[in-house]
């Protein structure tokens, strides 16, 4: 599976500074706020006077010896006092796109932090809460990269982010730790685990910082918004949140036997425990061997076993493990009435989900030094009409598979209040070196600039988010809709467009855009009739048309091959769709030493 997340694409060399923490630290004691966790002192935000922030705020003991691969124990220091931190990622590889600087495997298994920002006068006002969820894949991200102190101080919002573990260190299934522990420890979902615990200690203390307990909305994008998905589905996280929007998320999960991947049973997985397990000669010793061993491997050199791309391959993280997510799985357990929490939820995808990594694949596009190297270099679509086909039909299939479908199991489970949207907006400026309205549009991840007002795309942010009226309108409809949904659950309440409720019979959306453009529409397709129609289109060939569609059914949401037998007369069944990607992999991985045109 491709690993989702929300890193922006850059032309040049992405400029993803991290936003600086607010150097301005007031003197004033309404700033100093005491927690379950420790004494906090907030700081007026240097982006907004109007907001203060507190950062690095630890919500659990730090999960390192054993309590790695252990649900996060709470932590009881009120008189400890709380610094901010320079270094809080959780363990990862390094990656400006992900706001994470430095080279390999960086980050600390010490990194259960969240950060909180309200509005000047949060002792006099009791505001909704919005929880921050950071995208990802699951595999990368920090709290510290989205800022969103004006957002807060704007909308009357109090506003939280947290760090949650990642990769292997999150989301791990092995015999030696799940069938050694017990209780919630048996989990295999620590990730999601760290998140709930989180959510309980905003519960807890949220008041202090002019929250409202009883209105929490959690919302994240890519992976968060898979999280959310996983939060709504999961028995444990009943009563800590009355809101959701999942922005750009997916269902997909593994079962318990997929992510530890015995004897390389599941031809998809090729990072399963149990192959990076041979490679510490696990077989030779006990269960409680083993244990130890993993509980005592230095993190970092653990997570870089994961991090060798060789083969396209699905990592497995969120697992039906029967403790945190319900053996049925997410996509299943979201319309099982036994674990509906029957509150309002808003879920959506951008229209160009997927050209953020297509719209810099050798396959697709050409790349060219015409005058220097130290000079811009122009990027070309081979063949426009089949790109245009390849994102249309992926980007479809995600809005069908990571939003239609979770809204339509919600319902059945008895959710009554659904907004469905699809973010349009794709008013860039072309350059001579690319252009951009064409190959990125409406991307992955684009949406959340709007919410921050954090316009950086490296150094095209000024063709990606040109200032005027377009951007204007967009962030104010965004800001509005999301802010007036964790208020009253109408994100309709300020915008010019009534938003009609989703009902799987009759799937109305609202397609976010400028406000000449802001409308609403209703989906005509299910995933199977979206892809017999593709396979009728003349764009492309045979094979790249299977390739489309076995991209779609292994993607977003669980593995789901069997549609290959009957669609088109069954086209696609002769071919090795993994064997023919591995292919193209190959040839520009030998060719040019990555697939990646940059």
């Amino acid at each position: 599976m491709i690993k989702y997340f929300p890193f922006f694409v850059v032309i040049l060399a992405a400029c993803s500074n991290i936003p600086e923490k607010s150097s301005t630290v007031a003197d004033a004691d309404f700033l100093l706020v005491q927690t379950s966790s420790g004494i906090v002192m907030g700081s007026v935000s240097d982006v907004n006077v109007k907001a203060v922030d507190w950062f690095d705020i630890p919500y659990a003991k730090p999960p390192v010896g054993d309590l790695r691969w252990r649900a996060p124990r709470s932590l009881n220091s009120p008189d400890r006092k709380i610094t901010n931190m320079e270094n809080n990622a959780c363990v990862q590889e390094a990656s400006e796109y992900a706001g994470v600087s430095g080279s390999g495997i960086v980050g600390s298994e010490d990194c259960l932090y969240l950060d909180i920002t309200a509005p000047i006068d949060f002792k006099e006002v009791s505001y909704p809460v919005m929880f921050w969820i950071h995208g990802g894949g699951n595999t990368s991200g920090l709290k510290d990269y989205y800022d969103f102190s004006n957002f807060a101080a704007t909308k009357g919002l109090v506003i939280v982010a947290l760090n949650y573990r990642l990769g292997a260190l999150g989301w791990f299934s092995h015999p030696a730790i799940q069938e050694t522990q017990s209780g919630l420890d048996k989990a295999s979902n620590f990730g999601t685990l760290d998140i709930i615990e989180a959510l309980k200690w905003v519960k807890n203390n949220i008041k202090e910082f002019g929250g409202d307990p009883s209105n929490v909305t959690i919302f994240g994008e890519s992976a968060g918004g898979h999280n959310v998905l996983a939060l709504l589905a999961s028995p444990l996280s009943e009563n800590l949140f009355q809101k959701a929007i999942s922005q750009s998320g997916y269902t997909a999960t593994s079962t318990y036997e997929r992510a530890h991947n015995l004897n390389n049973a599941f031809p998809l997985v090729k990072r399963g425990s149990w192959q990076i397990t041979n490679d510490l000669l696990f077989d030779q010793h006990s269960l409680t061997d083993q244990k130890n061993i993993l509980k005592n491997f230095d993190a970092r050199e653990l997570i870089g076993m994961y991090s060798r791309e060789n083969q396209i391959d699905s990592i497995p993280l969120s697992t039906r493990d029967g403790v945190v997510i319900p053996l049925e799985g997410i996509a299943s357990a979201l319309g099982n009435p036994r674990y509906a929490k029957k509150i309002p939820v808003m879920s959506g995808t951008t229209k160009d989900e997927v050209s953020l990594w297509h719209g810099l694949h050798r396959y697709f596009v050409d790349i060219k030094y015409p005058l220097s190297r130290f000079l811009p270099p122009f990027y070309r679509i081979k063949d426009q009409s089949v790109f245009d086909l390849w994102i249309r039909t992926r980007s479809h299939a995600w809005k069908i598979r990571g939003s239609d479908e979770p809204l339509g199991a919600l319902q059945r489970a008895g959710y009554t209040e659904l907004y469905s949207y699809q973010f349009d907006w794709d008013h860039q400026k072309p350059s001579i070196f690319a252009d951009f309205p064409s190959i990125l549009g409406a991307t992955h991840g684009i949406e959340i600039a709007f919410l921050t007002q954090d316009y950086r795309f490296g150094p095209i942010s000024g063709y990606i988010y040109p200032q005027g009226s377009a951007r204007d309108e967009m962030e104010e409809t965004m800001m509005s809709a999301w802010a007036d949904f964790a208020k009253t659950a109408n994100p309709s309440a300020s915008i010019p467009v009534v938003w009609p409720m989703y009902n799987e019979q009759k799937p109305t959306f609202m397609r976010l855009d400028r406000n000449d453009l802001l409308r609403t529409d209703s989906e005509k397709y299910t995933l199977d009739s979206l892809l017999e129609e593709v396979l009728s289109k003349p764009e492309a060939t045979q094979l790249e048309k299977c390739l489309m569609v076995w991209e779609s059914l292994v993607n977003i949401g669980d593995v789901y091959l069997e549609p290959l037998e009957t669609l088109g007369g069954g086209t696609c069944a002769k071919y090795d769709l993994l064997a023919e990607q591995q292919k193209i992999r190959d040839f520009f991985v030998e060719n040019f030493g990555s697939v990646s045109a940059r």
